[in-house]
């Protein structure tokens, strides 16, 4: 089971659960209980299956996930969530102390490998790296998704002077490969500027490969 902790050791992270799945339910309410008096959100779930048919791929927080579980196995689930668009970070846990399991969990990607009985403070400690993680993660999602909702802004001509500038012709350039003035060349790269909301042609291209 794990261990006792204050509650002033953690902090309830913004719109993060902890999505538990772990099939022993005595253990797996064990550690609802103790999210729960550290005022963490946290679901809870037996299998891979209750987790796909329950979780949203747009859910935030980490997955606590048991090694040794019926139908996929643990490390089988990290390779299916990765493939099912879902980008929440693994921290796994185990009875069975497995060095080439952990090292193949820890080389795809996983945040941490314990083992069980839980140590709290690991416990903690690996979920707050987790929450760092996805936190990151969700940062860059939002701002894919907002050059994304930018660039469809673009008018057709706009897109082509976009396409042309990141790969790094001059305005003289893009006038001959499109058939228009430069100045017009210009007028269009200042709308795109400020429609993708680039504060330097370094962000634009930066932008732009996003959007590859």
């Amino acid at each position: 089971m794990v261990g006792e902790i204050k509650s002033s050791e953690t902090s309830r992270p913004c719109r993060q659960l902890v999505h538990v799945v772990e099939d022993d339910e005595q253990f797996r309410l064990s550690l609802l209980d103790l999210f729960q008096s550290l005022k963490m959100e946290a679901e809870a779930f037996e299998d891979a299956a209750a987790f796909f048919a329950k979780t949203s791929s747009n859910a935030a927080g980490c997955v606590l996930l048991d090694v040794r579980l019926p139908g996929l196995s643990g490390i089988e689930f990290q390779k299916a969530i990765e493939g099912k668009g879902y980008g929440l970070p693994i921290v796994f846990m185990t009875a069975h102390g497995d060095v080439a399991t952990s090292v193949s969990a820890m080389k795809a990607g996983a945040i941490d490998f314990l083992q069980k009985p839980l140590r709290t403070y690991e416990l903690l400690d690996a979920i707050k790296s987790a929450f760092a993680r996805d936190s990151e993660a969700q940062a860059k999602r939002a701002y894919r998704h907002a050059v994304r909702d930018r660039a469809d802004k673009l008018t057709p001509r706009e897109t082509q002077v976009l396409d042309l500038v990141a790969q790094g012709l001059m305005n003289k350039q893009i006038a001959y490969e499109l058939g228009i003035s430069e100045i017009m060349v210009k007028l269009h790269r200042g709308s795109v500027m400020r429609k993708m909301e680039a504060p330097s042609l370094a962000e634009l291209v930066r932008q732009h490969e996003l959007l590859q």
